[in-house]
């Protein structure tokens, strides 16, 4: 048995009243979907551990069966390892996003979603003015990229650009850990760390706003991709494979447009499967990532593909292209990856879920469990007629918690 689990980021939602208080999933023309948890059995699964944050790199690390309490080292490092940066023992690994002020606010988390060549270009240009033997700037995906600092200390309270919206930003600024009175003599204080960071937050926003890029975007009356946003940090992360967890995984890989999760990938021992168009928007390459899996599939045990496109809709705000994600994730990967697996002689077991529920009207991420289906050939379905919120309270796998679902969907062959 061949493992699949497509992964929808954010899909799940609350019900929306322009909906007739449906969800976005009951709302939604959704056939595979329905098709897949009507043949199959679905649940519900709690992916974010308490006292976490409930940010894509803890559900999903936490989906594929880790325990964030003893691997979980915050984004950045699993970004590092995503865009080929070999983190040092003294490193700290920042997520460094380009995000867009206005009117002393966050107004959005992406710089009016960059491209990779537009950020690539406002990294280096900040890395030559404010990169040293100790502080580096490095090019990752769109507006998500790395900041390292050489001795830097993670004990940090940062706030993640896309959890607050609209908020005032110097009431974000990144504090030191209050609860951390711990001394490393080979590793700057956290106070020191939280000053430092602060400080090129400024300067960032002073060299961007003279950037002609930005002079350009403020002429036609677009986003400016105006500050540095860093948030996520770690040193690099120890955890063993997925297969030296699961026997059956010999071979295995990732799919994503997005550096947290192939980082995820690379600790999890996983190959990273680039797609050529995939961009983590609405508009990324479906039909490439659902022939990737398929390809994958011929030769691998285990594969996890994850589509960014509906989250990126959810912290927009914006009901009509998350519903569009919705309907293309249904319609463009799963129907394909379904109608071609399901005349294999090999049979391919398959999960649907989101790593957490991205709600339009609240546009963060929200700490809730989330709906699942399981499907293989020969699988005993439940009762349940449609994948969605409601539906998979009553399906027959009940309310999973963090790791019981790998163990359970790995245990199937």
């Amino acid at each position: 048995m061949k493992h699949l689990i497509i992964l929808g980021d954010g899909m799940a939602d609350h019900p929306v009243p322009s909906l007739g208080g449906k969800t976005l999933l009951q709302y939604a023309e959704i056939p595979h979907m329905d098709l897949l948890a009507r043949k199959g059995r679905t649940g519900r699964l709690i992916t974010i551990p308490e006292g976490f944050l409930p940010g894509s790199e803890v559900a999903n690390t936490a989906i594929l069966g880790y325990d964030l309490h003893q691997v979980y080292e915050g984004r950045g490092p699993l970004e590092a390892a995503s865009i080929g940066y070999e983190m040092q023992p003294d490193d700290l690994a920042i997520r460094c996003n380009i995000i867009t002020l206005s009117d002393g606010r966050i107004k959005n988390h992406h710089g009016g979603h960059l491209s990779t060549e537009e950020g690539d270009m406002l990294i280096r240009y900040l890395d030559s003015r404010l990169g040293n033997e100790r502080i580096r700037f490095i090019t990752g995906i769109q507006y998500r990229h790395l900041l390292v600092i050489k001795g830097g200390n993670k004990h940090l309270v940062c706030a993640p650009p896309h959890d607050h919206p609209n908020e005032e930003w110097r009431k974000l600024l990144i504090q030191p850990d209050p609860d951390w009175h711990e001394t490393d003599a080979n590793r700057m204080s956290p106070q020191a760390t939280a000053e430092l960071i602060n400080h090129l937050i400024l300067q960032s926003q002073q060299l961007l706003s003279e950037h002609p890029f930005n002079k350009q975007r403020a002429a036609q009356g677009l986003d400016q991709a105006n500050s540095i946003w860093p948030w996520g940090g770690g040193y690099r992360p120890s955890m063993l494979t997925l297969a030296q967890q699961y026997p059956s995984i010999k071979k295995g890989s990732v799919i994503s447009a997005v550096d947290l999760i192939k980082g995820i990938g690379h600790y999890a021992g996983l190959r990273i499967i680039n797609v050529s168009g995939a961009t983590g928007l609405a508009n990324t390459n479906y039909e490439g990532k659902a022939q990737a899996a398929i390809e994958a599939l011929r030769s691998d045990d285990f594969v996890f593909l994850h589509v960014e496109a509906s989250d990126e809709a959810g912290h927009d705000g914006d009901l009509q292209l998350k519903l569009k994600s919705i309907d293309y994730l249904d319609r463009r990967i799963i129907g394909p990856i379904y109608e071609e697996v399901s005349r294999w002689e090999e049979p391919v077991c398959i999960a649907v879920l989101p790593d957490h529920p991205t709600p339009v009207e609240i546009r963060t991420h929200l700490a809730e469990p989330v709906p699942f289906l399981i499907w293989y050939p020969g699988i005993c379905p439940d009762q349940v007629e449609q994948y969605d919120e409601v539906s998979c309270t009553t399906g027959s796998y009940g309310l999973l918690r963090l790791g019981e679902f790998m163990k359970e969907f790995m245990n199937i062959q």
